[in-house]
Order: structure tokens, then C-alpha cells, then sequence
């Protein structure tokens, strides 16, 4: 049956040493139809000093992108106070609860994974995938750390490319920004 509803799809962070690079593909589907090949699903905010990138529902996303802007201000830069205040906002409010996305924030200092259940992931080995290819490409990303000296940036485009190869909801239309 095909959903009424537009979602975006792949994003990967991978942080390497003092570089972390986050990217995403540009493919946006309403069902199973492909109506949007170059959609930009990665943001520089906080003066270009935090990288955030989300796959999901793309209202959804928006709506969420718009909150943590907002509490990334509120919070004077700080990631982490604004990651947990959305999570928690995200989770007790009647609106946004009902909100079908995920977030995944980079900044110098930290790798983010956020979700509507109240969750602040900050994953071990510096790799976070989210969307419907975010496990091929993460799993490509940790491949990629574990047995080549590339960078995250590097990193960031194959794993995209490989998560293209195999998961229908995600194309080789990748942006990829790097801090």
C-alpha cells in the first residue's frame, strides 16, 4: 500500500580523529515513487559550527530542524543541552511526539543521534546512519574506519554510495559537509 506521505532517507555522520563529516543522498519519496532526486537533507547551523542532518517525514523534519535551531540559539551553541532539551520536548509534547523523523547532529566536540522516543545517542565508534539506507551506509562507514586511512569525508560518500547501490529509497545525489 503507499503512504501518503513524503520522507527523506539516508544520512551518515562519520567522525574521524578531529574531523567529522556528515552527508546525505537527495532522493525524497512519496510511496514507493522517487518525486525528488536532489533535496538537500543536510544543514550547517550555528554559524556553520554544527552539521545536522535528518531522514523521515520531511514536514516532520523541518518542524524538528526549525526546534533545534531555536534551542541550539536558546543554548548559546551548546549541542548537547539543545539535543537533550529537543529530545525531551520531543517526547512529552501532544505535537511533536506524533513528529516521524530522526536527527543526526555533528559539532567539533560530538556526534548525535536523536529520536522522538527521548533519545541522545552519542554512538562509541563515531558512526551514526539513520533512514531507510542508514544501516548499509553505517555499516559501510565502519568497514571503511576499521581498514582504510580515509577521511570522514571520504567516508561519509562511500558509504552513501554503497547504501545507494542497495536501498531503493536512496540515489547518488550526496552533499556532504565536513567541520
Amino acid at each position: 500500500m503507499a503512504s501518503n506521505s513524503f520522507h527523506g532517507t539516508t544520512i551518515l555522520a562519520v567522525r574521524r580523529g578531529d574531523k567529522v563529516a556528515l552527508g546525505g543522498d537527495g532522493q525524497v519519496t512519496l510511496g514507493q515513487t522517487a518525486v525528488k532526486h536532489k533535496a538537500r537533507k543536510v544543514r550547517r547551523e550555528a554559524d556553520g559550527k554544527v552539521l545536522v542532518g535528518f531522514a523521515g517525514s520531511v514536514g516532520d523534519s523541518f518542524t524538528l530542524l526549525e526546534n533545534f535551531e531555536r534551542l541550539l540559539k536558546d543554548h548559546h551553541g551548546n549541542v548537547l543541552r539543545a539535543a537533550t532539551e529537543l529530545a525531551r520536548r520531543w517526547r512529552t509534547d501532544r505535537v511533536l511526539r506524533r513528529l516521524e523523523s530522526l536527527l543526526a547532529v555533528a559539532s567539533a566536540e560530538t556526534t548525535l543521534l536523536l529520536s522522538g522516543s527521548g533519545e541522545v545517542i552519542e554512538p562509541d565508534d563515531g558512526v551514526v546512519g539513520i533512514g531507510s539506507g542508514g544501516d548499509y551506509a553505517a555499516a559501510a562507514a565502519k568497514a571503511l574506519v576499521a581498514h582504510t586511512t580515509l577521511g570522514p569525508a571520504e567516508i561519509v560518500r562511500a558509504g552513501l554510495s554503497i547504501a545507494a547501490d542497495i536501498c531503493v529509497y536512496t540515489n547518488h545525489n550526496i552533499v556532504v559537509e565536513e567541520l
